[in-house]
C-alpha cells in the first residue's frame, strides 16, 4: 500500500488553504497513493478565538470537507482530512476538533472527536488552553476498511498510551496521529513518543504535520513543528519530512504488524493490578 502524508502551513483564512490542499491531495493520488493523510486543523490554524467564530462553519456547511470528499470520489482514495475545525451545538460555543477518513466514494467512513486537550503553559510567553475553544470527545474510533483497520487519533493524543493500546487491542492495524505540534515539545518528544507507540502497539503510526509560521489575520502568528511521519509496528522511521511543507511518499505492508506482534506479543500479556501503595 502506498501513503501520502502532506506537510502543510496553513492559514487561519479556510479559503485561501483549500486550493493547496486539494492541490496536494491530487499530487498525492497522481503519485499513486492509496491513503492519502492531511494534517490536523487543515482548514485554519489559529489562536484567536473571534477570528476561528468568524470563518468556521459546522460539519454540515464547511466547503473544506465538501471539497476534499468530491476529490476523495474523483480519484478514488482514502483520505484522511487529519482534522478539521469545526462549529458544534456546544452551550459554551466551542469548536470540535474533528478527524474525517473519507472513503473512494467520496463518502464519510469514520469522523472522530479529539479526546485529550492541549492546555499546558510551555514557557512565560507560550500556553495553550485548548479546552477554552473546544470541546473534547469522549468515543475512540476504529474504522475498518479494505486497507486494514485503521484507529483515529489527532496530536495531543499521542501522549495518552492507553487510547493507542485500546485502538490496537480491537484490531487497528494502522494508528493515525495529524499534528500541530508545538516546536518546543517538537524537538525532544515528537519522534520518542511517535516511535513509542508503533512499538507498544505493532502498529504502523502515521502522522502527517503542520509546519513553520501560520499566517494569521488576527490574533498570534502559531508556529508548529512538522516532521510528518511513518513509523513501522517495529519502531523504524520509515519516513520524515522535515521543517518544510510537501509531499511524502511511503510503501507500507500490514505483514510487518504481524510480524511484528508475532515476536512481541505484549498486546496479550495485560496484567490486572492493584493502585501503588
Amino acid at each position: 500500500m502506498k501513503v501520502a502524508l502532506i506537510q502543510m502551513t496553513a492559514s487561519d483564512d479556510p479559503a485561501a488553504n483549500l486550493p493547496h490542499t486539494r492541490q496536494q491531495v491530487a499530487e498525492a493520488a497522481g503519485a499513486g497513493a492509496d491513503l492519502i493523510l492531511t494534517p490536523e486543523v487543515t482548514n485554519c490554524v489559529s489562536s484567536s478565538r473571534t477570528r476561528q467564530q468568524e470563518v468556521l462553519r459546522p460539519e454540515a456547511e464547511d466547503r473544506t470537507l465538501a471539497a476534499l470528499r468530491e476529490d476523495a470520489a474523483r480519484l478514488g482514495v482514502w483520505l484522511n482530512i487529519g482534522s478539521l475545525a469545526v462549529k458544534t451545538d456546544d452551550p459554551g460555543g466551542r469548536f470540535a476538533n474533528r478527524s474525517f477518513l473519507i472513503g473512494p466514494d467520496g463518502h464519510i467512513a469514520a469522523r472522530y472527536d479529539k479526546i485529550h486537550m492541549f492546555d499546558v503553559t510551555l514557557s512565560d510567553t507560550e500556553s495553550y488552553r485548548e479546552s477554552a475553544g473546544y470541546r473534547p470527545g469522549e468515543q475512540a474510533v476504529l474504522a475498518r476498511t479494505p486497507l486494514g483497520a485503521i484507529g483515529l487519533t489527532v496530536c495531543y493524543d499521542i501522549r495518552f498510551p492507553a487510547l493507542y493500546r485500546a485502538l490496537a487491542q480491537a484490531g487497528a492495524d494502522i494508528l493515525l496521529a495529524p499534528s500541530a505540534f508545538s516546536p518546543v515539545t517538537g524537538a525532544p518528544h515528537w519522534e520518542p513518543l511517535l516511535r513509542a507507540r508503533a512499538i507498544e502497539t505493532g502498529c504502523f503510526i502515521l502522522a502527517a504535520a503542520q509546519c513553520g509560521t501560520h499566517a494569521a489575520a488576527r490574533g498570534k502568528a502559531r508556529r508548529t513543528w512538522g516532521h510528518s511521519m511513518a513509523v513501522s509496528p517495529w519502531g523504524e522511521v520509515l519516513a520524515d519530512a522535515g521543517a518544510a511543507p510537501g509531499l511524502s511518499l511511503v510503501e507500507i505492508e500490514l505483514a510487518a504488524v504481524r510480524q511484528a506482534r508475532s515476536k512481541v506479543p505484549s498486546l496479550d500479556h495485560d496484567r490486572r493490578f492493584g493502585p501503588p501503595r
